[in-house]
């Protein structure tokens, strides 16, 4: 009797390239001239990014700058999630999170994509924040990781490919 093939869907973010990725937003937003005096920083406190500045545009070509750091990383902008821009006192902030994991809203919507396009063979399981994938046939699982490569709500990753 053949064994079922698996594989899980993830959404992971390596945290030190986020480190990484702040630190060089930082030090060009600290050595930009159009930056200079309008108290513009990018701040990460525990899971928290609070990006700074004294009007809501410079608040933004500052979040900017940061996003773009995140792509050179390899950390896609999905994994950002930014908030609106509000004002506090004399500044405009920003709040986002990198965000990490499947939530359940999201993890249902995946499995009932497999379900409704995907292969009728394929089994998709959700256990915790990540998806595990099941079928006879490893070309299905192949034609779910294609039918799922421009997923547009989360960074997915393929692990565990058994």
């Amino acid at each position: 009797m053949a064994k079922d093939s698996t594989f899980d869907i993830v959404s992971t973010v390596d945290k030190q390239e986020v480190s990484n990725a702040l630190n060089q937003a930082q030090k060009e937003v600290a050595q930009r001239y159009d930056f200079r005096g309008t108290g513009a920083e990018v701040d990460y406190s525990g899971d928290k990014i609070l990006i700074k500045a004294n009007s809501e545009e410079r608040a933004k070509a500052v979040q900017d700058v940061f996003g773009s750091k995140l792509v050179k990383r390899g950390i896609s902008l999905k994994s950002f999630d930014a908030g609106e821009p509000y004002a506090s006192g004399k500044e405009y902030r920003i709040e986002g999170v990198i965000k990490e994991g499947i939530d359940q809203p999201t993890a249902k919507k995946i499995s009932k994509i497999i379900r409704d396009e995907g292969p009728k063979s394929v089994k998709a399981t959700i256990q915790g924040d990540e998806l595990r994938v099941s079928s006879k046939s490893r070309d299905d699982l192949q034609s779910v990781i294609a039918l799922l490569g421009d997923f547009e709500d989360a960074d997915l990753q393929f692990v565990n490919m058994r």
